[in-house]
């Protein structure tokens, strides 16, 4: 393959983007992957394998499911996922359609990048006073992508106002992953909702339903992981 660039062809720039930093803007070429695999195994197996094995985790207990439970674990390198947490349950009974990969991404406002993209969602997974995690897929239809630029930033902040209001108040944090590609279902992204009691999780998941991005433009949503957790590692 030629190393010069034909003319006409797009630039390709995979950097994240956040805020400005001491007047520069900050750009990243890094990212935390997230994995939520949905699985009928006892939570204390999983917790002892995992902590065992020393590969840092959250182990839910499933609400919905007597026999099931849910591995979330995380990495900067996705073959984590292959080489390390496979192996620890390649042996289990996999829930079929449930399994949820993301990576984190930036709005291009974000005060401090860094965090955003990579310590943030481990901080709000870990967080002990946070039991309730709520994880769940979704896609956008094509016409929000061909909407103007401004009137997707409007959309974006009617959707986003909410959360922070939830986050604000005290009850509810969230995760935002991007899954563009990664999922077997064609989803886009990935939402994590986290708190320290279940209501006001589903409280906000009903509050988004009367925004013009869920009420228009997305197509599919779910299906709806709903843990307790049981173990971190």
């Amino acid at each position: 393959m030629s190393d010069t660039k034909q003319p006409g062809l797009p630039t390709i720039d995979v950097n994240e983007y956040g805020g400005k930093k001491d007047g520069v803007r900050q750009q990243m070429n890094r990212r935390l992957f997230m994995q939520l695999v949905v699985l009928e195994t006892p939570v204390k197996t999983l917790i002892d394998r995992f902590r065992s094995e020393k590969v840092s985790s959250v182990v839910y207990a499933d609400t919905n499911d007597p026999r099931g439970a849910g591995v979330l674990t995380w990495s900067e390198d996705p073959a984590h996922f292959v080489s390390r947490v496979r192996p620890l349950l390649e042996e289990q009974r996999i829930r079929d359609g449930w399994t949820m990969l993301g990576r984190t991404y930036a709005t291009g406002y974000e005060p401090d990048l860094g965090h955003w993209l990579l310590q943030r969602p481990i901080d709000n997974v870990m967080n002990e006073a946070m039991p309730w995690h709520i994880w769940y897929p979704l896609r956008r239809s094509g016409a929000f992508a061909q909407l103007p630029d401004q009137e997707q930033g409007a959309i974006l902040r009617e959707h986003a106002q909410i959360g922070i209001a939830y986050g604000q108040a005290g009850l509810a944090n969230d995760v935002r992953l991007a899954c563009h590609g990664l999922d077997a279902k064609d989803n886009e992204f990935v939402i994590g909702i986290v708190g320290a009691e279940l209501h006001p999780l589903s409280h906000l998941v009903q509050a988004m339903r009367k925004t013009r991005q869920t009420s228009e433009f997305i197509v599919q949503m779910g299906p709806f992981f709903v843990g307790h957790v049981a173990g971190r590692t």
